[in-house]
Formats: C-alpha cells, sequence, structure tokens
C-alpha cells in the first residue's frame, strides 16, 4: 500500500520537516459568520457542524481554535487564551502551583498588617474630615446630663399634626335592637328574668314593672308587643354575664384552693388594666404547643421535663389552674424525678408545696435539692432546722446539707454540727476549716492534723494551720509550715500551681496574715519562670499585685526578687517607691540604706536616699549620705549638684558657692557651670555670674543657656549693648535656638531698635528654622504690638499655611479674631489640632465670653488632663475659676496644679525664672500668672 492510500497520522502536518508551511487567508477561511442557505425544493441542505479528528475532544478543539493573534495580547494578561492548555498537567506543575501559592499567602501575610494600618489610617482620616453626625452632636448629648428637671418639664410635647387628624371625624352611627331579635330569644328561653331580691330601677318590687304589661314607651306611643319586663330581663342577663366573667377572673387570681385571695379590693381596677392580653399569633403558638407538649407527655409519660413543659405553657397562657393540675398529674406518672416535684411545689401556694415536698421526700428520700427546697419554704429558725436535720439522717454525706445546716445555728451548736460534719464528709476542705476556726488554739491544732490526714493533697490546710500560728504569735513556725506543706506536697505529685499560690499570698494578706503572706511568695514565686524572665516576670506580678490592692504580697515579691537581683536599682527604685507609699518612714530608710549599700554605684538612690533625709528635717543626716556617696561616686556630676542644692536650700550660699567650684574642677559640666552662675544671680552678684558665663562659653561654646542668661544680666543692670553681643553671639553659634532668636527680637524692641530690624531678625531666623511657630507666633505679636493689622492678617496666614499644625498658632488666631468668626476659627482649629492644650485652652476662654461657664469649665478640664506640665493652662483655668467658680474647684485645681508641678509655658517661665522667685511654690507661681490672664 502507499502512503495515499494510509491514515493520516495524528497531528500531521505536510511540509513541516522541511519549514515548507502554507499560509491561511481569509478566503480560505471563508464568511466571518456562518451562512444559512435556504434551500428551495431539491436544494442544498444547510452544512453540518464540523466533528472533530479522531481521538481529539470538543475541549480541545475549543483550545486549538484560542486567538493568539497580535490584537489579543495584552501587557498584563497575556493572549486571551491559555498558550500552554493543551499540554499535560504533571506533578512538577503540581509543585510549581503550591509553591507559587505558599509565596503569595506569605506576602499577603506580609503585607496584611501595613494594608490594615493604612486602612485604619485612612478612616480615621476620613472621619477627621467628614465626621458623622453623632461625632458632630457628642459634646451637646454629653450637656443633656446637666439639664434640670425643670427644664425637662418643660419640654412642650409634639401634638398629632398628621392628615388623619386634620379630616374631620364621622359621627358615630347607632342602629337600635329590632323588637323581632328580642321576641325570639325569649322563645328560645335565653332571657332569663331578673333574679330575686333585686331592686327594679324604680324601687318596686322584683315581679312590678311601672306600667301594664303590654305598655311599651316608644315614640308610636304607648302600645306594642314587648313589655318593658322583658327588656330588664334583658339587661339582668347581661349583668349576670359579666358577674360569671368577674368570678372567673377573681377565681383564676385565688391564691389557695380554699378560696382564700390576695385580691386588693382598692387596685383590682389597676390589676385588670395591667393583664397581658395575648394576641392572635400568640394564641396559635400557645396551641401548637399546647398540642405537641400533650403528644410528648403521651407518648413518653415518664419523661419528666414533658410535664413541666406542659405547665410551664399553660402558666405563660395564665390558666395556673392547669398548669396545676398537669403537674400533679405528672407526680402521679413520675415519682422519681425531682424536678416534677420541685416544678409542683413551685406553682402551688406556701402551704400546698409543703405538703406536696413532703410526698416527694417519701418517694425520694436522697433528693437534697428537694429537701432544701422543702426547708426554705419554712418561715421559723426552729422548723427548718427540723428539716435539715431530719434530711441528714437520709443524706449524712452531703456536703451541701451540712453547710446550710451549720449556718442556722449558734456557735456552740455548731462546733456540734461540724464535730459529725467531719465524721460524715471527711473530703470537705470546708468543714475542717470551718471547724478549726471555731475550735481553741490546741483544739484548733488537732483538727487540723486530722484534716491533713484526711486530706494530704489540700493546700488550703497548711495555709490555715500557718495563719493559726502566726494569729496566736507563733510567727517563726510559719515558714516552716509552708516549706513543709511544699515538699509534702510534690512528694505526692500535687502540683503547685504559682497563680494560684499567688492569689492564696493575697488572702492572707487580707486576712492579716502577712507573715504566712511572705512565706507563701518566697515558696512559690520562682516556680514555673524562665530565668531570663524572672525579672519581668516578678515585676510584673508585684505591680499586679499594688493594683489590686494587696502591697504586703509586692513587698514579699520586691523581697525575693532582691535576694536574687542585688544589684537590680530598677528593683531597688521600685520597693522603695512601694515603701514610700505604703509603708513607714522607718520601713523606707532601712529599705534606702540597702539599696546604697547594695548598689553604691547608682547616683539615683543616693539622691533618693538623701532628699528623704532633707524632707524629714535632718539636714546633717543628708550630709552624711551625700558625703558616703561622694566616697562611692567622686565624679557624679548629679551628686555634686544634689550636695551644692542642699546647702542652698538650707541658705548656706557660702557652702553652696564652694561646692560648685569645686564641681567645676573636679566634674566640669555645662550644667555645673550654669547652676554656679545662678548662684551667684540669686545673690545678686551679677559681675560675678558674667565672670562664670564668659568661662563657661569659652569651654563649652554651644550651650545655648550661657548667652541667655548672660543677655538677661546685662539687660538687668541695663547695659543693653553689651547683651546685643551676647545675643548675637548666641544666635550665630547657636542658630537652631529660638529663645535667642527671640529675646534678641524683644531686645531691639525695647531699646529703640525699632520694629524694621525686630522683623528683619525674625524673618532670618524662619530662613535658618523653617516651619517653627513659635518664631511665627513672634513676628505676628511684634505686628499686633504695633497697630499693624493688616500685617497681621498676612503673616497669621503664611504661618498657618507653613505651620499647619501648631497649636500655638491656632490659638493665637482665635485669639485675635474678630467675635463673629472665633466660632469658624475654633472650629478649624480643632479638625487640625484637637488634642492640643492650647488651642483647647483658647476653645475654652471662646465660651467664657459667650457666658457658657460649664462648658468652659470642661474644656479647661480636658486641657489640662491633655498636657499637665504646661503652667499657661493651669493659670488660664485658675483664673476662670476665681471669678466663676466656687471655693471647692479653686481648691481642687490648687491641689491638682501641685501634684502636677508644671514647668513650661511661656508666661509661667518668665514668673518662675525671674530673679527672687526660685523658692516660691507652685501654688504662688499659679497666682501671679493667673493675675496675667484677664478672664471676662
Amino acid at each position: 500500500p502507499t502512503y495515499a492510500t494510509r491514515d493520516v497520522p495524528t497531528n500531521y502536518v505536510a511540509g513541516l520537516g522541511r519549514g515548507a508551511i502554507g499560509f491561511t487567508t481569509r478566503s480560505d477561511i471563508g464568511p466571518a459568520r456562518d451562512q444559512q442557505i435556504a434551500s428551495d425544493e431539491g436544494g442544498m441542505q444547510p452544512p453540518q457542524a464540523q466533528q472533530p479528528p479522531p481521538g481529539q475532544s470538543a475541549a480541545d478543539k475549543e483550545k486549538s481554535e484560542a486567538d493568539y493573534s497580535e490584537t489579543q495580547y495584552d501587557e498584563e494578561y497575556g493572549y486571551g487564551g491559555n498558550l500552554f492548555g493543551d499540554t499535560p498537567y504533571e506533578e512538577d506543575d503540581a509543585e510549581a502551583d503550591r509553591v507559587y501559592e505558599a509565596i503569595d499567602e506569605r506576602m499577603d501575610e506580609r503585607r496584611k498588617r501595613r494594608r490594615e494600618e493604612q486602612l485604619l489610617e485612612n478612616m480615621k482620616k476620613y472621619r477627621q474630615e467628614r465626621p458623622k453626625i453623632s461625632d458632630q452632636f457628642a459634646d451637646l448629648k454629653r450637656e443633656l446630663a446637666s439639664v434640670p428637671q425643670t427644664e425637662w418639664e418643660s419640654i412642650p410635647d409634639v401634638g398629632d399634626y398628621s392628615l388623619k387628624m386634620k379630616q374631620k371625624r364621622k359621627a358615630d352611627i347607632y342602629t337600635p335592637l329590632p323588637d323581632s331579635v328580642m321576641q325570639g330569644n325569649m322563645a328560645k328561653g335565653q332571657v332569663s328574668s331578673i333574679s330575686s331580691g333585686m331592686a327594679t330601677p324604680l324601687g318596686m318590687g322584683g315581679l312590678q314593672t311601672p306600667m301594664g304589661g303590654n305598655a311599651t314607651p316608644f315614640a308610636g306611643g304607648w302600645g306594642g308587643a314587648s313589655s318593658l319586663a322583658g327588656i330588664t330581663s334583658e339587661s339582668g342577663g347581661l349583668a349576670q354575664a359579666r358577674g360569671t366573667v368577674l368570678s372567673l377572673k377573681l377565681d383564676k387570681m385565688s391564691d389557695s384552693v380554699t378560696g382564700q385571695t390576695v385580691v386588693d379590693p382598692k387596685g383590682y381596677l389597676t390589676d385588670l388594666n395591667s393583664i397581658k392580653i395575648n394576641s392572635d399569633a400568640e394564641v396559635g403558638d400557645i396551641k401548637k404547643a399546647r398540642l405537641l407538649l400533650r403528644s410528648v407527655t403521651t407518648t413518653n409519660p415518664k419523661h419528666g421535663p414533658g410535664w413541666i413543659a406542659a405547665a410551664r405553657v399553660e402558666e405563660f397562657a395564665g390558666k395556673i389552674v392547669a398548669a396545676r393540675a398537669i403537674m400533679k398529674q405528672g407526680c402521679e406518672i413520675c415519682p422519681d424525678s425531682e424536678d416534677v416535684w420541685l416544678e409542683a411545689a413551685r406553682l402551688q401556694s406556701s402551704d400546698n408545696a409543703k405538703t406536696i415536698l413532703a410526698n416527694a421526700v417519701h418517694h425520694l428520700p436522697s433528693s437534697v435539692k428537694i429537701w432544701l427546697q422543702a426547708a426554705e419554704l419554712e418561715s421559723d429558725k426552729e422548723k427548718k432546722k427540723i428539716v435539715l436535720r431530719r434530711a441528714l439522717e437520709f443524706i449524712p454525706n452531703s456536703v451541701k446539707l451540712w453547710r446550710t445546716a451549720v449556718s442556722l445555728e449558734e456557735a456552740a451548736d455548731a462546733r456540734i454540727l461540724l464535730g459529725r460534719a467531719v465524721e460524715c464528709v471527711p473530703h470537705s476542705v470546708d468543714m475542717w476549716l470551718a471547724l478549726a476556726r471555731l475550735e481553741t488554739y490546741d483544739q484548733a491544732r488537732r483538727v487540723l492534723n486530722q484534716a491533713r490526714q484526711a486530706i494530704p493533697t489540700e493546700p488550703a490546710i497548711w495555709i490555715t494551720a500557718a495563719k493559726l500560728e502566726e494569729a496566736h504569735g507563733h510567727v517563726e513556725k510559719v515558714s516552716i509550715i509552708i516549706e513543709k506543706a511544699v515538699s509534702v506536697l510534690t512528694r505526692d505529685q500535687v502540683v503547685i500551681d504559682r497563680e494560684q499560690w499567688l492569689k492564696e499570698a493575697e488572702a492572707a494578706e487580707h486576712a492579716g496574715a502577712p507573715v504566712t503572706c511572705a512565706s507563701i511568695i518566697q515558696q512559690s514565686v520562682w516556680r514555673g519562670v524562665e530565668d531570663d524572665d524572672r525579672k519581668r516576670t516578678w515585676m510584673d506580678d508585684a505591680n499586679s499585685c499594688l493594683a489590686r490592692l494587696a502591697p504586703e504580697t509586692a513587698r514579699a515579691i520586691y523581697a525575693h526578687a532582691l535576694t536574687v537581683f542585688p544589684a537590680k536599682k530598677s528593683i531597688w527604685k521600685a520597693a522603695c517607691d512601694l515603701e514610700k507609699k505604703h509603708g513607714t518612714q522607718a520601713s523606707l530608710e532601712a529599705m534606702l540604706k540597702k539599696s546604697v549599700e547594695s548598689c553604691p554605684q547608682a547616683e539615683i538612690l543616693w539622691l533618693i536616699y538623701a532628699k528623704e533625709k532633707w524632707q524629714g528635717g535632718d539636714v546633717p543626716a543628708a550630709r552624711e549620705v551625700l558625703v558616703d556617696a561622694f566616697k562611692a561616686n567622686p565624679d557624679s556630676e548629679e551628686i555634686w549638684l544634689a550636695a551644692a542644692k542642699l546647702e542652698w536650700e538650707s541658705d548656706q550660699i557660702d557652702r553652696a558657692r564652694v561646692l560648685l567650684s569645686k564641681a567645676c574642677d573636679m566634674a566640669p559640666s555645662p550644667k555645673v557651670y550654669m547652676k554656679l552662675a545662678l548662684l551667684e544671680r540669686e545673690n545678686g552678684e551679677i559681675d560675678t555670674e558674667l565672670k562664670v558665663l564668659d568661662n563657661a562659653i569659652s569651654k563649652y561654646p554651644t550651650f545655648e543657656k550661657y548667652y541667655m542668661m548672660a543677655g538677661q544680666a546685662c539687660e538687668f543692670i541695663g547695659d543693653n549693648s553689651r547683651a546685643r553681643g551676647y545675643y548675637q553671639q548666641g544666635v550665630r553659634r547657636c542658630p537652631a535656638c529660638i529663645p535667642i532668636w527671640r529675646l534678641a527680637a524683644a531686645l531691639e524692641v525695647r531699646t529703640g531698635g525699632g520694629v524694621v530690624k525686630a522683623r528683619s531678625l525674625l524673618e532670618l531666623a524662619r530662613l535658618k528654622n523653617p516651619k517653627n511657630g513659635q518664631l511665627w507666633l513672634a513676628a505676628v505679636r511684634l505686628e499686633a504690638a504695633h497697630k499693624n493689622d493688616k500685617m497681621v492678617t498676612t503673616l497669621m496666614a503664611k504661618a498657618l499655611q507653613e505651620c499647619p499644625d501648631s497649636g500655638i498658632l491656632w490659638a493665637e488666631d482665635i485669639k485675635i479674631a474678630p467675635r463673629p468668626s472665633r466660632r469658624a476659627k475654633s472650629m478649624e482649629a480643632l479638625k487640625r489640632c484637637d488634642n492640643d492644650p492650647y488651642v483647647i485652652a483658647a476653645v475654652a476662654s471662646l465660651f467664657v465670653d459667650e457666658r457658657k461657664y460649664p462648658k468652659a469649665r470642661k474644656w479647661f478640664d480636658r486641657a489640662v488632663k491633655i498636657d499637665e506640665s504646661i503652667g499657661d493652662v493651669w493659670a488660664q483655668y485658675y483664673s476662670f475659676e476665681l471669678k466663676h467658680g466656687t471655693d471647692e474647684t479653686k481648691e481642687d485645681i490648687q491641689k491638682r496644679c501641685e501634684a502636677a508641678a508644671p514647668k513650661y509655658g511661656e508666661k509661667w517661665c518668665g514668673v518662675s525664672k525671674a530673679i527672687g522667685n526660685r523658692k516660691l511654690s507652685n501654688y504662688d507661681i499659679l497666682q501671679q500668672v493667673a493675675v496675667l490672664f484677664e478672664t471676662p
């Protein structure tokens, strides 16, 4: 056979091997869409769908026909079809897919936190720019709490102005009852006569009528078939029906089967109004539930919860009698279910419940719940005791019954009962401990020994024994008992839970046993803690104990930590802080003495020790502490300064000068020279101060405070040209120091240099220190002081554009703005700097101008809470309270300011650092600065 007669091989393309491949044109493919050729009679039929070649599926055909032309190529997604869709999917492909998926998951996890943080930041920014309506009115909502009751009552009620109320109501139409209806009822015998003994409306006999039997009062005259007696009989029937309904309601509200009721005659109508009226849907649900539960109790009558559920459905429907009947039947069918008996007793009155529970204990004499419920129903204490003792005869091993019975007895009888209880329930720790508490010391020791023998794995018994010894003064035995307890429990393979023992230590502290507490901590605090985490864990434990008001436990933890880390000054400092807050002066000094002996190189501990001695009024002892500190740290700057301060505060100026001079030689530093200059200034030796400062500038030329102090000293003695020289030297060597620039500009304004020179200095400062709010503020105030309003507006606009987050600039902008635009300025400032104390204080001052004093007080309080170190805000707050507050609020601000000890603020520093004001207290400075703030 020839190749022409053979089948073509799969995927064979003629000429492929030698590269002779033809190309296809549009004419070869045909039109873009199939043409349906209408066939005439005997014409051509429509073309059939092309079948795929043998061995090729329809899906393979679709893959092979994918469009891979350049027009379908995309730089990001590639071709429209799958280039490698017809290749087999092998194991290495699956492995590659898994690797790529793992890489994608890993990269997604790495970016997840950054993506979430970015999303949260964008959400916060969006909320700041477009706050919700609820946030905008949050402050108004908070103010509703201060609205008095009279204002609430004066709010008018909102009437009903709907369209249906505006329409005219149609008059009700009443149709009289036809006579035929009455006659029909009389003929059927459904109308009864008036009961005998009841008076008629006209006061006649029960069978008499005010007119003839055939006369009826109708418009047609006297006459007719109906009589007045018949109408009266109809009315009597309605009254009798109402009486029957009322009787049923009273029976339903009855509390006893004997007819005794708890209905209050005076409040009966009110009770009727409070009766729940079920809707049609609720009634349908009740019927379905009733039918379902009836099926449950019928198919499985021994199932107690079914009877209980059926009774509760009837109780919910208001049919208490039916519920009691169901539970009665349930008790008969399920006499061994204690829940059924308890539910039946709950539905009955007190007397009937006692009877039911009496029957219950005959069927279930070992049910603790039934006995406790029976005792609970007894109102007399003696009867309760009888019931419980009877219960203990049947159930002597019930801890709950013993505990309830003991709680009703006096101390003597309780001791007897507990003696019997520990025999019946020797595994109960509470019984042993309660008996030990009621016994004498010797007898209690005997009881606890018996308890240890009965329950050898219970640590509470050992701890109670330690507390007993400590309570009777045998403190030396406490640690022995706790140590033995740990060894015995470890021998018996009892896991010592560290957290549980810490709780036991706190309980011992609250029980008045600090030695037991310390012993427990010593034996348990180190268990289960890694060596690298010991210090951090113990510090956290001590802080947690202090937060739970357990200082003795924290003291014991610190004591153990110091035995392990005796050279850690952070632990010593924390222990000293604990003694200062919760200990005595003697314990604090003892702790400080131990700390400096263990850490002689810790300067902070020496300083705290000396300060405590000095504050206690013992200056010689403070000197001795500092002498010892000098021996341990001869080159310590802090100790030299502390010694000089001690002498300075004690008015020993010469000794302080000598100490600072020696410090300049032995431990020279910029701070030492500055303190020496301040000492000379305080004593009025300005020339000596300038000499010290010149010497200091030669050694430390980049310390900016020297130039400010020298310039201020020259201004004080009136040598302005020399002061200008110091300031110029300072801005040249310390161009980043903003206060020097401001002092130089202020000097030019005061000494006749003029506004132009001051303005040029501030412009030069802004060029060297861009985006600085303080320099812009100085420029604005300079122009405002010389009534240049246009320049003020221009500078403020530029300042806010360059420093949009500067709170001091926004506060100044609110202050200098016209009154009508202050509120808008404050809103814009709060959007930019919502947590800046200067802005908050400026808004509070705005509320003061509007006489909204409660709101102003809230904003001032918020400002000082944001940053307690700014003295100007405290002074504004205090100035406001001086004029609009009470004595209590003034005293509160004073105490809070003294506790905060503010250090910053333009006016605060101007007063506190003035010559002669060094020894002023915070309260004195607060009063002087408050005068500078004029609040209406």
